[in-house]
């Protein structure tokens, strides 16, 4: 195997099935040799022997990358077996679905656990080591880093308080490893996918049908190997100007998400204070016209949905009217619903087709007509916000 990754070494989490078995397949054949990280498994042991049968290198360093040792044990095993470490892609995650007022502790706690101290355990081994790499050196040396977010954070996704935590903090770390870093040569960027994997294939339906004749058969838009390039992208000699970037990747489409902007400025001094500072009053009377609608949340994303869950691509008069009632489908999320509906556990159970996305769909099509050849998915779980469609990223990114 050969390609712009040729001598580079990756360290792969979560690498034994979904993404991460996509994303390490698509390394390996960009050049890169492997060290693949999931639970002890016979999954990630088959990728690797998937890549060493096809001529590439790969070697297991299987462990909970929650655990301090894992991490250890990462960063010794790319030294030991290739003598170097160029990339690391955090992929490795769990689901404990809950609505926030009846989380357990531990729900919350393995959540955040395994995505974002098992994101922050292998990033901290992994920049000390290239920033005395590039103190040796005396300069820049060459370190990607790829984190897996999601845009749970960037929806507000009901039923998965601790996942959508996660994933935000996530983003924060990609972003501040970006800005502490940069100077020991570290490119450092976040994807939020959408793909179709064994824990999400219940919800998004069976993938097309395919063809016996290669090539003839349709393209299933959520298959993770279309995830696979950007993160080969961002690994390779070409991402060295992109550091501290998030996008939102699928199918054919990518998209870069700009940064946090303030929506409206109040200044107490326009609204009654004698002294410029804020009192009660004036606060009252700065936010007396303020309506939050959708509230913090990144409704442009909604408007990709058109290549993965078969709405029709939204005229410019149209969008704010997609995005409106996507956003009030989430907050419609109810106790009720949760009753109906207990935590998640196993990532194979069959999910109930909902209804709320199918009138969503419903609507839009009546307005903007389908897409051709394309129907909105009738796999919704009930009781979930209609979102969940836009949403593969519901998955243990090891799925």
């Amino acid at each position: 195997m050969s390609g712009p990754l040729d001598g580079r070494v990756a360290v792969v989490t979560g690498a034994g099935a979904g993404l991460g078995r996509a994303e390490s397949l698509a390394l390996a054949r960009a050049g890169a040799r492997l060290v693949l990280n999931d639970l002890a498994s016979g999954a990630v042991e088959t990728v690797a022997a998937e890549i060493a049968a096809a001529g590439g290198q790969a070697v297991v360093a299987a462990g909970d990358v929650g655990e301090w040792s894992t991490g250890e044990r990462l960063l010794a095993a790319a030294l030991g077996a290739y003598g170097r470490l160029d990339i690391l892609v955090n992929n490795a995650g769990v689901l404990r679905d809950r609505m926030i007022f009846s989380m357990s502790e531990q729900e919350w706690d393995t959540v955040l656990r395994v995505h974002l101290r098992g994101h922050f355990v292998t990033t901290r081994f992994a920049t000390a080591w290239w920033r005395e790499q590039s103190k040796q050196a005396g300069g820049p040396v060459y370190a990607r880093i790829v984190n897996t977010s999601s845009e749970a954070f960037l929806l507000g996704s009901a039923g998965q308080p601790n996942y959508a935590a996660a994933k935000a903090g996530i983003a924060a770390l990609t972003v501040t490893t970006a800005r502490s870093c940069a100077r020991y040569g570290v490119r450092a960027n976040a994807i939020c996918p959408r793909a179709r994997t064994a824990m999400t294939a219940g919800l998004m339906g069976p993938p097309p049908p395919t063809s016996p004749s290669p090539g003839t058969g349709a393209v299933d838009p959520l298959a993770p190997e279309h995830v696979a390039p950007l993160v080969v992208h961002l690994a390779s000699p070409a991402g060295e100007a992109i550091n501290g970037e998030v996008f939102v990747v699928h199918g054919g489409v990518a998209a870069v998400l700009d940064p946090p902007r303030i929506r409206a400025t109040f200044q107490a001094a326009e609204h009654g204070s004698p002294d410029g500072m804020w009192t009660l009053e004036s606060v009252e009377a700065a936010l007396a016209g303020l309506s939050s609608g959708s509230g913090f949340m990144c409704e442009d994303t909604l408007a990709l949905a058109a290549e993965t869950i078969g709405f029709g691509r939204p005229s410019d008069a149209d969008a704010p009217q997609l995005r409106l009632a996507a956003a009030k489908i989430i907050r419609s999320r109810t106790a009720d619903a949760e009753e109906r509906r207990p935590v998640r556990r196993d990532r194979n159970r069959d999910r109930r087709p909902g209804r709320r996305l199918r009138a969503l769909g419903a609507r839009r099509r009546g307005r903007l007509g389908p897409r051709s050849g394309q129907a909105v998915p009738a796999a919704v779980p009930r009781g979930r916000p209609d979102t969940a469609a836009l949403r593969p990223d519901r998955l243990s990114a090891s799925a």
